[in-house]
């Protein structure tokens, strides 16, 4: 009896050395990335690429994420965001302006005469606003980085010096403020996404655009139009914002490690490095298109003195939409006007 006791005792003991599993081997994860732009777009080469490169090599390889330009997973800019909302995609770029109204509070730093010339400004600015105030509008994804390009310009076929030229003018616009303060200034505003421009302007649907410098070669507006206006200066005429968001179950699917590693390349850090495409690719482009032999001017600082003039109600008019959303926007705009001060101090 002693004898069957020790041997049972024996084999109870050995057993779990014999039943034991493997170590779970690390989790490898593949994400994908959808985008409206394509491939050879200043945004997918100079950050996206790189951002992702950065992601996997800091994970040792572990998390990877491939990425998918020109709406290749199907569907339509404006849905992008809905995509990532229920898996389509795993992670999106994209513009909260392709679906006006739907996200409020970000619309503050598209005002007219808020934003910077500088995307670096920008980019900054509209993370922290993000950060601090604008996360419920956006619940139902993770975002991984919210930022606001440079200054934008006005691509017409005619010369634009003053409001009076704008009058009549089929301008392209990419947010619903931007279209607002477009139509204050006289034009026609016709909002439509930005791979939808050249079409719309080969067919005479539109006579021009309003996009930062860094988009012009993706969808060759250089090559329609001959004439680029700026604004002087700080605060400029418009901005547009994008977002990186992220499945939140794919995000919280993620091993803790892996989580970490791309927390580590999201916000802020995030931001700024998408702000140098506008702020080191635009200068070049820029560049590009003045030995094309095309025009590039700008309005006169008294003449930006009547469009802020002609755009101030905008402003006064998102305020008072806000209110109805029991949003105070103009402790919105103040905020964010102090930042953009802030943070563009010494920066030309």
């Amino acid at each position: 009896m002693l004898h069957r006791r020790l041997l049972l005792t024996g084999a109870a003991l050995a057993a779990p050395a014999l039943v034991t599993p493997r170590r779970a081997a690390a989790q490898e994860v593949t994400l994908r990335l959808h985008h409206f732009l394509p491939a050879v777009s200043n945004v997918h080469r100079h950050f996206l690429v790189p951002w992702t490169n950065k992601v996997r090599e800091e994970s040792g390889g572990r998390l990877r994420i491939q990425i998918f330009p020109s709406m290749q997973l199907g569907g339509a800019p404006p849905q992008l965001y809905d995509q990532a909302k229920d898996g389509v995609a795993d992670i999106v770029w994209t513009l909260p302006g392709n679906t006006p109204g739907r996200f409020p509070r970000i619309e503050v730093i598209e005002l007219p005469f808020i934003a910077h010339k500088r995307a670096s400004v920008n980019a900054r600015v509209t993370w922290r606003m993000f950060d601090r105030h604008m996360r419920p509008d956006f619940a139902e994804t993770h975002i991984l980085c919210a930022w606001a390009h440079d200054h934008g310009l006005i691509h017409a076929r005619r010369e634009v010096k003053t409001m009076d030229d704008l009058r009549g003018l089929k301008l392209r616009f990419p947010t619903r403020q931007a279209g607002e303060a477009l139509r204050a200034l006289g034009a026609t505003a016709i909002g439509m996404p930005v791979p939808q421009v050249p079409e719309a302007l080969s067919q005479g649907v539109i006579d021009g655009a309003v996009v930062p410098w860094e988009i012009v070669p993706s969808i060759r507006i250089h090559e329609m139009v001959r004439h680029h206006v700026g604004i002087p200066g700080s605060p400029t005429l418009y901005t547009a914002s994008f977002i990186l968001a992220m499945n939140k179950a794919r995000y919280d699917g993620l091993d803790p490690d892996l989580r970490r590693v791309l927390d580590a390349n999201s916000g802020e850090v995030a931001a700024i490095m998408a702000s140098r495409v506008w702020d080191e690719e635009g200068p070049k482009v820029e560049e590009m298109v003045r030995r094309r032999g095309n025009a590039i001017t700008e309005i006169t600082a008294e003449e930006k003195a009547r469009w802020q003039a002609a755009t101030a109600p905008v402003v006064q008019a998102w305020i008072g939409q806000m209110r109805e959303r029991s949003i105070d926007g103009a402790a919105l705009v103040e905020e964010t006007r102090a930042l953009v001060a802030q943070l563009g101090q010494g920066v030309s």
